[in-house]
């Protein structure tokens, strides 16, 4: 398994074993389901958010329960290029070839969604917040087959 270090940011180790906690590294303080379990809380809080008609938090919830989920996958398939920030993740993963294009769509829309506030007025509907929610809904779940593919390959003790 390839993990990020945490005495060297971004730089790439081989270590040997399962997942290692590590509370002081922003990815390793969480195993992946742990991560899986935040990203689920954080979506239900951006649902919450969004039927309060706080567009702002709502999306802002989405992006992180999205974020959250693709923590999970990067523990278990580990690629800088992800970066640190849950934007980041959705940009590098919005770019991958690799992956299907309803998840790359998917990071677009999260991406592109407009944040209530700025200098152009966006009016929003519940269809464009379930849009978002469903956006969210579609990389989480592309995370969570990463956990199970990687769980069904470890040997059962």
């Amino acid at each position: 398994m390839i993990m990020f270090s945490p005495a060297e940011g971004f730089a790439i180790t081989r270590c040997v074993g399962s997942y290692v906690r590590d509370p002081q590294h922003w990815l390793f303080k969480f195993s992946p389901d742990e991560w899986i379990a935040a990203s689920l809380r954080e979506a239900r809080s951006a649902e919450a958010a969004f039927k309060m008609h706080n567009a702002r938090a709502g999306l802002a919830g989405a992006k992180r329960a999205a974020g959250m989920a693709l923590n999970a996958a990067l523990i278990l398939e580990p690629d800088v290029s992800w970066g640190r920030s849950y934007v980041d993740h959705l940009m590098a993963l919005g770019r991958d070839g690799g992956v299907p294009e309803a998840v790359r769509e998917a990071c677009r829309v999260l991406l592109e969604s407009p944040a209530p506030g700025g200098q152009v007025v966006k009016l929003r509907t519940v269809r464009s917040d379930e849009k978002a929610m469903e956006a969210a809904r579609d990389v989480m779940a592309h995370a969570y087959a990463v956990v199970k593919r990687h769980a069904a390959k470890e040997p059962q003790e």
